[in-house]
């Protein structure tokens, strides 16, 4: 069984802890970059920075097979005021690591650290730290900015830790993993006019109450209620109007999810006809946007068996969920996924009152006992697919 030295184990610990005392947003995550590149560097691994804005590739070569594998993790926080009252908790006011991103770069930079000083493997590691996928901008800003081209990465996989899941438990699937994550908006103008008197305009919030009703057919409608799984949500309905003042115009917004890219665009198409139509039949005016922001995250089926064969020899046949549910959450790391074949996984944060707090919550901390975990599951899968006599099968 791969053990890992102690010391690193601490200094993953203290890594992850700087990171998550200095949180940066977006792709303003300058001061964290820094940090990973001179980690990298000190290991002897060469960096490329400022892909994507400010994402950073550090390349590890030994042997002489062009096989390649990436090792993705993100870097950016979130806009949020931390709550929590440990030594290392957040500098900096209104920001703080609430997902966990901290941890996800300290388990790399700790997988990194022992490849370099244990190089068994024959081909390439290229470890990515990408900026901003919060927004889901950042993984199509480093592939926009030549992150496959530049480097010929066969294949790439993603970590992400998950509460609720006990530590050290791994759970995955083939296929659809996470959903979409889409917005849309619709802003209806009619006639407003004094409420006395409807029949002198074109009241925009009937309008809008049928687009609303009519959105809610489309996944019970449109879709295949056995191989589709989605959600379209109206959650805004603003008007200009008064207590004694029918509006003149209508605003909707809303948020969909879904698990393929098929049933992605039957959602925009069914709603950009249900739209219309309605619109038309009552004489207003409308406009209609559909912004795509996350897509699905979908696991290539080889890749996926190599993540759970790696995941079983590091956790344990029994700690190894190869089949989980679904999850309508959303992920950025979808977009590598549809350039590139690999598989994404979730790693067990804990339940308890260490690891158990949900994501996104300002009590939020990652649980510094599953670092370990998380860097033997990466070198286990570099040992495994760069193995100069099994790797790449």
């Amino acid at each position: 069984m791969l053990l890992l030295p102690p010391q690193l184990i601490t200094d993953m610990t203290a890594w992850r802890q700087h990171l998550h005392r200095f949180p940066e947003c977006g792709f303003d995550v300058h001061l964290t970059a820094d940090f990973i590149a001179e980690k990298l560097h000190s290991f002897g691994i060469e960096v490329v920075r400022g892909i994507g804005q400010s994402g950073l590739v550090g390349i590890l070569r030994q042997g002489s097979s062009p096989a390649s594998i990436g090792l993705r993790a993100d870097m950016d926080a979130l806009h949020i005021r931390e709550q929590n009252t440990f030594s290392h908790c957040s500098q900096h006011d209104g920001k703080m690591h609430a997902c966990g991103h901290d941890g996800h770069a300290a388990m790399l930079l700790g997988a990194a650290c022992y490849l370099a000083q244990h190089p068994t493997f024959d081909g390439t590691i290229y470890f990515i730290f990408q900026p901003d996928e919060e927004h889901g901008c950042g993984a199509q800003a480093m592939i926009d900015d030549g992150l496959f081209e530049r480097f010929e990465i066969d294949e790439v996989y993603g970590i992400h830790n998950f509460p609720g899941l006990a530590e050290g438990e791994l759970m995955v699937r083939p296929g659809s993993l996470m959903a979409s994550e889409s917005s849309f908006e619709i802003t209806i103008t009619g006639v407003g006019g004094h409420a006395a008197l409807p029949h002198q305009g074109i009241d925009p919030l009937v309008v809008g109450a049928q687009v609303v009703l009519g959105l809610q057919t489309i996944v019970s409608r449109n879709l295949s209620a056995i191989h589709e799984t989605a959600v379209v949500s109206a959650t805004e309905f603003i008007t200009d109007g008064t207590v004694n003042v029918i509006p003149s115009t209508v605003t909707i917004k809303g948020d969909c999810r879904c698990f393929t890219e098929s049933a992605l665009a039957r959602i925009e198409q069914s709603m950009a006809r249900i739209v219309a139509g309605i619109c038309q039949a009552a004489g207003a005016e409308y406009q209609f946007s559909f912004t795509n922001t996350f897509y699905p995250t979908v696991n290539s089926p080889a890749q996926t068996r190599y993540a759970v064969e790696a995941a079983r020899q590091v956790l344990g046949e029994d700690r190894v969920h190869a089949d989980c549910d679904p999850l309508t959450i959303s992920e950025d790391f979808s977009s590598m996924l549809r350039v590139k074949p690999g598989c994404y996984v979730l790693l067990g944060n804990g339940t308890e009152s260490v690891g158990g707090c949900a994501l996104h919550n300002p009590r939020y901390d990652f649980n510094d006992r599953i670092l370990e975990f998380g860097a033997r599951y990466w070198i286990q899968l570099v040992t495994n697919r760069l193995s100069p006599i099994t790797g790449h099968r």
